[in-house]
Order: C-alpha cells, then sequence, then structure tokens
C-alpha cells in the first residue's frame, strides 16, 4: 500500500502557519509582561509551559501503551502520539528560561529563606539546590527524549520496510519504558511543582500528575482525530468503535485522576498536620475555594456523567466537546496548584496566565502540525493493521443496517 494513501490533509499546514503566527505574537506580547512585572511573568511563564508539556509527555505514555495493548483505539491516534512526542526537543528548549528565571520562581534559592526553616537547610544542601535541579532535569528530558526518539524511529522504519521485528522492539522498549514515565514524571512533579513550597510534601503529588499528563494527552489526541475524521483519508479508516473505545479510556484515566487527587486531600485532612494541612487551607476557601468546586464538578463529575453513556461516547462531536472541556479544565486544575505558592495572601490572577497558555499552545501546535504532516497518518506496514480496518468496515456495514432497519 503506498504511504500517500494515508497523506494528511492540506488544512494541516494552513494550522501550522496560524498556529505559530498566534504563538509568536502571543509571546511577545507575554515578553512585554516581563517588563511590568518580571516575577509574574516566570510565575505565569511555567504555568503555560507546564500545562503543554503535560500533553506532550503525555502523549508518549499513551504510545507506550498503544504498543503494550495493541488494538484499533490506539492505531488510528498513533501518529498524532507520535507527532506530539517529537515536540519534546522543543519543550527542552522552553525549559531552559526556566533555568535562568529559577530565582524568581523558586523560593529554595533564596538564602535569607531558607535559614528561617531548619527542615530546609539540608534538604537545599543535598537536593535543592540549582547545579542539582539542572542536572535531573537533563535526565528527565534525555530519557523521555530516547524513549520517544526509538520508539518513532522504528515507526518510521515499519513504513519503508515491514517487519514485526520493529513491532516487537516497540513492544520490549514501552514495558521498562512506562517504568521509566512514572518515574520521570515523578521527579519533574517533585522539582519543577511541588517545591514551589519546599516545606511541603506529599507522597501522591507525582502519581496525580502521572495521570493529570495521560488525561491532557488523550483529550487532546480524542479532539484531533474528530477533525481529522470528517476529512479524508481518516474518514474511511475512523469508526464509531474507535471513539467509543478512546472514550472508555478517558472515563478510566477522569475516575483514576479523582481517585489520586481525593487520595492526597482525604489522607492530608485525615491527618490533620499543621505542615501538610497549609496546602489545602489557602485552595479550599474564598475564591480558590470556589474553583476547586469547579474543578470537582467539571474536571470530574460531569465527564463522568457523560461517559457513561455509550451512544454518547460513539459520537465524535459529543465526545470532543468533553475532551475540550477536559482540556479547560486540566489548565484550571493547574493554575489552582500553582498560583496558590505565589499568592499567599488571597486570590490573585494576572493577564499574563491568560497569555502564557496561548503563547506555548502556538509554538506547541505549531510544531505538532509541522510534524503530524511530515509522515502518513497511519502507519500502513503494521501487522495489525488489516485487521483494525476490517473491524471498522464491519462496524460501518452494521451501522449502515441499523440505520436501515430503523428507517423501515
Amino acid at each position: 500500500m503506498s504511504n500517500t494513501a494515508y497523506s494528511a490533509p492540506a488544512e494541516v499546514q494552513r494550522l501550522q502557519r496560524l498556529a505559530l503566527i498566534v504563538g509568536v505574537i502571543a509571546l511577545i506580547v507575554l515578553g512585554l509582561g516581563a517588563f511590568i512585572n518580571r516575577a509574574q511573568f516566570w510565575h505565569s511563564y511555567l504555568t503555560g509551559y507546564l500545562m503543554w508539556l503535560g500533553i506532550a509527555v503525555g502523549s508518549l505514555a499513551l504510545l507506550m501503551l498503544q504498543h503494550l495493548t495493541g488494538g484499533g483505539w490506539g492505531m488510528v491516534i498513533r501518529r498524532s502520539l507520535e507527532a506530539a512526542t517529537r515536540t519534546l526537543p522543543l519543550m527542552f528548549v522552553l525549559f531552559l528560561p526556566i533555568l535562568l528565571g529559577a530565582h524568581s520562581i523558586y523560593e529554595w534559592l533564596h538564602p535569607e529563606i531558607v535559614q528561617t526553616e531548619p527542615a530546609l537547610v539540608e534538604k537545599t544542601r543535598l537536593y535543592l539546590n540549582l547545579p542539582f535541579f539542572a542536572v535531573r532535569a537533563v535526565i528527565i528530558f534525555a530519557i523521555w527524549i530516547a524513549l520517544a526518539f526509538f520508539l518513532n524511529r522504528w515507526s518510521l522504519q515499519q513504513d519503508r520496510s515491514p517487519s514485526r521485528q520493529l513491532s516487537k522492539n516497540m513492544r520490549v522498549l514501552s514495558g521498562p519504558g512506562f517504568v521509566l514515565f512514572v518515574l520521570t514524571v515523578t521527579f519533574a512533579s517533585i522539582d519543577w511543582i511541588m517545591s514551589l513550597d519546599p516545606t511541603w510534601s506529599s507522597t501522591i503529588f507525582g502519581f496525580l500528575f502521572v495521570a493529570a499528563w495521560g488525561l491532557s494527552a488523550l483529550a487532546f489526541a480524542i479532539a484531533i482525530l474528530a477533525w481529522l475524521t470528517k476529512r479524508p483519508p481518516m474518514a474511511q479508516v475512523v469508526a464509531p468503535l474507535h471513539f467509543h473505545d478512546l472514550g472508555k479510556l478517558m472515563l478510566a484515566m477522569v475516575m483514576l485522576w479523582a481517585y489520586f487527587a481525593y487520595s492526597q486531600f482525604l489522607i492530608i485532612w485525615s491527618g490533620n498536620l499543621p505542615e501538610e494541612i497549609r496546602y489545602y487551607l489557602p485552595r479550599t476557601h474564598g475564591a480558590w475555594g470556589a474553583i476547586a468546586l469547579g474543578v470537582v464538578v467539571l474536571h470530574f463529575a460531569l465527564p463522568f456523567l457523560f461517559l457513561l453513556s455509550r451512544r454518547f461516547k460513539r459520537n465524535p462531536n459529543k465526545l470532543v466537546m468533553v475532551a475540550f472541556l477536559i482540556l479547560v479544565m486540566r489548565y484550571v486544575d493547574l493554575l489552582w496548584v500553582i498560583v496558590p505558592n505565589f499568592q499567599r495572601q488571597g486570590f490573585g490572577f494576572s493577564w499574563m496566565d491568560l497569555i502564557s497558555p496561548i503563547a506555548f499552545g502556538g509554538l506547541w501546535l505549531a510544531a505538532f502540525f509541522w510534524q503530524l504532516g511530515k509522515r502518513p497518518l497511519m502507519p500502513f506496514n503494521d501487522p495489525e493493521l488489516a485487521s483494525v480496518l476490517e473491524q471498522a468496515e464491519e462496524e460501518r456495514h452494521h451501522s449502515e443496517d441499523f440505520i436501515d432497519e430503523a428507517a423501515a
């Protein structure tokens, strides 16, 4: 089969240019904010950056999960996931400014603050210091980029020459790779987010971001697939059963994220220790308390109820609305986690918190669409592709028969 049969639609290039223009303009506006309020600029930079990094890293996890489990659900989004993982070098470059602005972000770099907290003195000497912080970041990105490199390389080689050995290689790498994913995301979330309050700790914090970033990536992949399904060639490939399976996976991940979030809250609140409970005190009162309630309703309750419906999950137009809702609430939840570390006197919100995700989103989407257009939208030499296409064709016939019977 020719790889041109699965070429990306021409609109991909148009979206790439549009995203790049929006991203550059928003980045310039965000840069101007550095002259107005330097500290706020770095706070917003970190939040917007982590939103889109989560989609890229979460896509790596879903890609490895697809190689481990197989199935049509992963086959139809595999090239989207691969394109997302190939943006990781860009995200590494965008991380470097955080090292430059670390003094404005992390209070453990301020000796006058560290000396007031005896517990921080030893912690900063052994772990929370800028050189070791930078080394850990380089190692984390090196692992992510190496995993993405080999999975993408073998997938491209399979396009050129069909081989079951290449599928085996990707499956074998994905097993330990998934373990490395959990470990690296745990360290990344502790270093880059939890250390914003260096005297507070949670044993579930890393797992919370493992689930959150995986959910962000899945919601994004569903949105992209729903857009591609309206255009050839994916219109002839994707069937309702694929969205049904993706909807079930999204339901499971929504529940997993909620389980980790509630477990952390329950353990800390029931323990009622002053050094732990102070994390939730500002986040459950006033405006932040209202946002917390909104996260519970819009990030968990509504998606959970909608995704229980089989008919809802099989409708891409409806499923994509839940995907967009989850993406928006992922950023709201990220603000809820990060911003109170900087605004400890009450609720605080800056216009840069709105510009930052647009700036990083534009740059990231431009890189994503560029990578998406470089390869066929389906791994046409994958040994499982024939069975996936046959299953999808049967699904379409059954759907047509059902419609004809209903009309009669």
